[in-house]
């Protein structure tokens, strides 16, 4: 069995930052599933489908080939062999990524592919429902948040202009996989720390959980 570090947490908490620097450290892979999810968000909105309309979402997905792997230590996903990467920020994405993402299709669709990197690699996986519903078994789960206030300062840093309250709302209340705490993950609140601060946590419950850690 490979090994499964958790990353979950709202937008703009930091823990994207901060499961890149932890993969890093450990040597491990390292996914990103909101990244999935915003390609997925990409492809939809590209082939001029809407997105709040889960049928017409199903089947373009149904249609479409999806490709992941690694490029070194970063999971990658293709969708007819097209990297939707350079589009992951537009607003537009920014403004669709919710309601795409809670299609059920969508969500089972990449619970295989996430599934199928994992079992390849030691791996750091970031994303809402990662300890709570695509991996619940693993023991190491963490869940980084932020003030709201913080939140949304880094995210207009970042150049988005999304509503986080708004993003927070929809993707806690959505049936299928909601944004939720596991009961078993340590919660960490990065308003008033830095990365660095945040992987030093992860890094001490890790220790205490077993996992052998490489000296920096």
């Amino acid at each position: 069995m490979k090994t499964v570090i958790a990353i979950d947490g709202p937008a703009a908490s930091g823990k994207s930052s901060v499961a890149r620097a932890l993969a890093q450290r450990l040597h491990f892979a390292y996914v990103n599933s909101g990244a999935f999810y915003r390609s997925i968000t990409w492809w939809v909105l590209h082939q001029g489908t809407p997105p709040d309309s889960a049928d017409e979402v199903t089947a373009v997905l149904a249609n479409t080939r999806l490709q992941s792997g690694y490029n070194e230590d970063d999971a990658y996903l293709l969708l007819n062999g097209i990297d939707a990467s350079p589009h992951l920020r537009d607003q537009a994405v920014n403004d669709a990524v919710s309601p795409v993402s809670r299609v059920p299709f969508v969500r089972e669709s990449l619970m295989t592919h996430l599934h199928q990197l994992a079992g390849a690699r030691d791996t750091v996986m970031e994303g809402r429902d990662i300890g709570s519903v695509v991996f619940p078994d693993t023991p190491f789960k963490f869940y980084i948040d932020a003030s709201p206030e913080v939140r949304k300062q880094r995210r207009q840093a970042q150049g988005q202009q999304d509503e986080i309250a708004t993003r927070d709302r929809i993707d806690s209340s959505r049936p299928n996989a909601p944004l939720t705490i596991a009961e078993d993950a340590l919660v960490i609140d990065s308003t008033h720390l830095t990365v660095d601060g945040v992987v030093g946590e992860v890094i001490g419950r890790l220790k205490l959980l077993g996992l052998a850690v490489p000296e920096s």
